[in-house]
Formats: C-alpha cells, sequence, structure tokens
C-alpha cells in the first residue's frame, strides 16, 4: 500500500530532550495505525510531532510527501484532522457550529452550504438529532463524535485520534470503534489512534506501533496479533497479556 506518512530515523521530544530516538516507521493510506505503550514512553509526543504542533528534533517526518516547514504548513493542516482526548468542543457553540468551525476558516463555502456539510457529517457520526444542543447537554461519547464529524469537516488526508475510548464505558467505547471501522470502510480513511484499550486495538487496528520509555525507543511494530503471539520482547508480551503480570500502563 502506499505510504501516506512517513518517519526516517526520528528523534522526539521538547526543547533539546530527546524522548525517543531513531524512530522509523510508515503509515499507509487507508491503514488504522495505533500507537501504544507505557505512560510517558513519547506515543503522544509523536503524535504531536505528526500534527506539527511540535517540531521533529532530528530526522525526516512528511505527510503526503511534504515535511512540516513553515512553507507547507498551511498546506499541511488541511491533509490533516485531529480528535483531542477530551473533544475540546467550544462550550458556547451548538454541535453543528463546532463542526461548521474549521469551514468558516478554512472554505469558501457559504453559511448555508457549511451547514448542509456540517449536518452531513453529524449524520455520517449518528449525531444528526444534537446538531442544535450545545456540548455540555450531550454524553461524553456524543462529544467524541461531534469532534470526529470537526475533524473531518476539509475532508483531511489523515484524522488523528488521542484516546478515542478514555472515559467511555465499554458499549459506548465499542460503539465508537465500530464507527471508526465505519469511516475507514466508507470513506477509505486513514487513522492514527493512541489508546491503551486492548479490546480496541485488535478490534480496529491493522498495525500498531510500540514505544517504551526505558529505552528510549519503538520497541515493536506489527498487527496486534502478531505482536501478541510472536513477539520475543518481553514488554511487548507482558502489555498484550497483562493477566498474567501486575504491570501498570
Amino acid at each position: 500500500m502506499e505510504p501516506l506518512i512517513e518517519l526516517e530515523h526520528v528523534d522526539a521530544g521538547y526543547l533539546g530532550a530527546t524522548i525517543l530516538k531513531d524512530v522509523s516507521f510508515t503509515v499507509a493510506r487507508g491503514e488504522v495505525f495505533v500507537l501504544l505503550g507505557g505512560s510517558g514512553c513519547g506515543k503522544s509526543t509523536i503524535m504531536k510531532h505528526m500534527i506539527g504542533l511540535n517540531p521533529v528534533l532530528g530526522g525526516r517526518l512528511a505527510i503526503a510527501g511534504m515535511e512540516w516547514t513553515d512553507e507547507n504548513r498551511a498546506a499541511l493542516c488541511r491533509k490533516i484532522g485531529v480528535m483531542y482526548q477530551s473533544g475540546a468542543l467550544f462550550g458556547s457553540m451548538t454541535c453543528i457550529e463546532n463542526v461548521m468551525l474549521p469551514l468558516e476558516e478554512f472554505s469558501p463555502l457559504g453559511r448555508r452550504e457549511r451547514r448542509e456539510r456540517a449536518l452531513q457529517l453529524l449524520e455520517e457520526v449518528e449525531l444528526a438529532d444534537a446538531a442544535d444542543k450545545m456540548p455540555g447537554e450531550i454524553s461524553g461519547g456524543m462529544k467524541k463524535r461531534v469532534a470526529i464529524a470537526r475533524a473531518m469537516a476539509l475532508s483531511p488526508e489523515v484524522v488523528f485520534l488521542d484516546e478515542p475510548s478514555a472515559g467511555l464505558d465499554p458499549l459506548t467505547s465499542a460503539a465508537l470503534d465500530n464507527l471508526i471501522l465505519k469511516l475507514k470502510r466508507e470513506r477509505a480513511m486513514t487513522f492514527v489512534v493512541v489508546t491503551h484499550e486492548l479490546p480496541s486495538i485488535f478490534k480496529i487496528a491493522d498495525r500498531c506501533a510500540m514505544f517504551d520509555k526505558a529505552r528510549r525507543a519503538m520497541i515493536a511494530i506489527g498487527t496486534p496479533a502478531k505482536l501478541r503471539d510472536e513477539s520475543n520482547d518481553a514488554f511487548v508480551r507482558r502489555f498484550f497479556n497483562r493477566g498474567e503480570d501486575n504491570v501498570q500502563f
């Protein structure tokens, strides 16, 4: 499959403090790619580099062949969508107004067309009935669906999801997994997901990259089943077989 995202020998971190060294992997178009690891291992740092919030400390990171530079920033921002862990909806705006916001800022559509487009997106995430509700009037799972609709507003090439199942009950989490798979199937969408939830990982992930804080490195990459059943790394085995050890992730 064609690579959409490429990391080559990337050093990840902040202000010269290196958290991960020499990270290399690709994400294919149409793939659900999951970033895994224990707390503080650098998976969220890698995601921040991938969405352009922080520059890499070394190496090359490109999306659709374009690296994050000042000249490419505007074009790359239109190629990505982001759902933050809390949803990050504006509480003073209705759900549909939240989804319309990127269209107001970055599209030539008129207000009526923006509303039609936003309503279509809310229908895709099965929340058209909540269009005119405020974020404070809907559940946590519904907020995340609205945030996914907003992330898709500009038809990005890849959507990043930060802990989509965090704070959700198992049924709501499973429904969100089904939505991700539906969007992948119907839109051929690419997702990069940070999550710790094993049921979600096995349900949605085509491949995973796993990171380790102690080694400051990516220690494994592959399908969830392959990492669980074939890895020779003890940390990877403990992650995927948590019932065997009292290990905190």
